[in-house]
């Protein structure tokens, strides 16, 4: 029996597909890609925006084209978002965002009935889903899931809705996790969630505690996190930061908006100054720290003022990365009743940031010029091989390199945001 596992979306989703693969694998089935005709195709779903709703959509349609014979199971954010006008003669198991640990049961189910099989569960009500992975196919690095769900409501934001409130991995649990992935030979852990930053609410732990305890693992040369409010880099957070070199130099920290206006409106938690406040003050200590983002833009009644404001403050922070998104009306949030901003101005200043966001990243790659950076290798080739600095800078250099080896690289060249590096000798 043959499986194909496709994933849209966030590095939960990649998580959860992963421990998927592993059910699917101790029970005997071979992981393939699409074109080599799976017996069953999971499809992980996004909604995120429109267009993550579309590629979901998409995906389906794709896969039972191509196999028109394989067992269709279609789950995660799109699935629940649309659970009720989603279901057609393509899908053969819908499920949502809970009991994804339970798909290969779902599947023995349906090929002993034969019976279309469409449930879901009340997202308000759920524990969290504990999984536990022990390798990440062909990866150097290891994501682990330690949080689900999210509070915050902000107004542009369905997720809420389709994860739940938050919820967190028992620290014990996710320590002995992050262990074995370690003892598996992962010297590079990502620890991830809808909003990684609130692991521990309600519990006797939190964030820090974790990272204090898993860099203990002598094996476990980086911890990264996969993204962190502003609000969550707190006193605590930051003094572990000051001594710990285990945590990768880099934060993957959205603002969203540069607008204080439109911040409010959006229900973000802080406002800009206190935003650039923190970021300088990690600065201090950690010079170098690569900070990315994600930023909205077109947000509803978001005027040109708003615009260059925005502009004017992703200069002041100099962030390395700037993932634009124009914005996506989600029903039945509170921005879906606002005043919306034309799609044509929407993409103008989506254009604007991009070429903001290009420059800022080759000033920022600039900084190493001649520089010399430990890169752990995660791809080989022939001629070449591609691995990432600890503040996520992807290096190309020019020899066929150890797999999952850390290895000293002098940076040479930086060209269309391509950087190149020869090892130290």
């Amino acid at each position: 029996m043959k499986c194909c596992i496709l994933t849209l979306g966030c590095k939960v989703n990649s998580y959860e597909s992963e421990y998927i693969k592993e059910k699917f694998k101790e029970n005997n089935y071979e992981i393939v890609d699409l074109k080599n005709k799976p017996d069953v195709t999971v499809i992980n779903t996004c909604t995120v925006t429109n267009q993550s709703d579309s590629k979901s959509r998409k995906m389906i349609r794709l896969a039972k084209k191509t196999n028109p014979n394989s067992i269709i199971v279609v789950c995660g954010c799109a699935a629940e978002h649309h659970k009720n006008n989603i279901i057609d003669d393509e899908i053969d198991i819908l499920i949502g965002n809970y009991n994804k640990s339970k798909i290969i049961d779902y599947v023995k189910e349906y090929i002993n009935s034969n019976k279309k099989i469409n449930t879901f569960t009340d997202m308000t009500k759920v524990d969290f889903e504990d999984m536990k992975i022990n390798n990440f196919l062909n990866k150097t690095r290891a994501f682990v899931k330690i949080q689900d769900g999210c509070n915050n409501f902000c107004s542009y934001c369905i997720i809420p809705y389709m994860r739940g409130t938050i919820r967190s991995k028992n620290i014990d649990i996710a320590y002995e996790e992050i262990k074995s992935l370690v003892n598996n030979g992962y010297q590079e852990v990502v620890l991830t969630g809808i909003h990684t930053g609130s692991y521990g609410t309600g519990e006797n732990f939190d964030l820090v505690d974790l990272i204090k305890r898993i860099s203990m693992l002598d094996k476990l040369k980086r911890i990264r996190i996969s993204s962190i409010e502003i609000t969550e880099l707190n006193d605590k957070f930051i003094e572990e930061l000051k001594i710990n070199n285990k945590i990768c130099n880099h934060l993957h920290v959205p603002i969203q908006s540069g607008s204080n206006r439109i911040l409010k409106l959006m229900n973000r938690k802080y406002n800009i100054n206190e935003f650039i406040n923190i970021i300088n003050k990690i600065r201090k200590f950690r010079p170098n720290m690569n900070f990315t983002t994600d930023l909205i833009v077109g947000f509803p009644t978001e005027t040109n003022t708003d615009f260059l404001k925005t502009i004017e403050n992703l200069k002041k922070i100099g962030f390395s990365k700037i993932h634009t998104f124009p914005y996506s009306i989600r029903d039945n949030t509170p921005a879906s009743t606002m005043k919306q901003v034309d799609d044509k101005i929407k993409k103008e200043r989506a254009h604007k940031i991009l070429e903001l966001s290009n420059e800022l990243e080759n000033k920022y790659y600039n900084k190493f010029l001649n520089k010399t950076l430990d890169v752990l290798i995660e791809e080989n080739k022939d001629e070449y091989s591609i691995g990432h600095t600890d503040n996520y800078i992807k290096v190309l250099i020019n020899n066929k390199l150890e797999h999952n080896k850390f290895y000293k690289i002098k940076i040479t060249s930086i060209v269309n945001n391509i950087v190149k590096g020869i090892i130290e000798t």
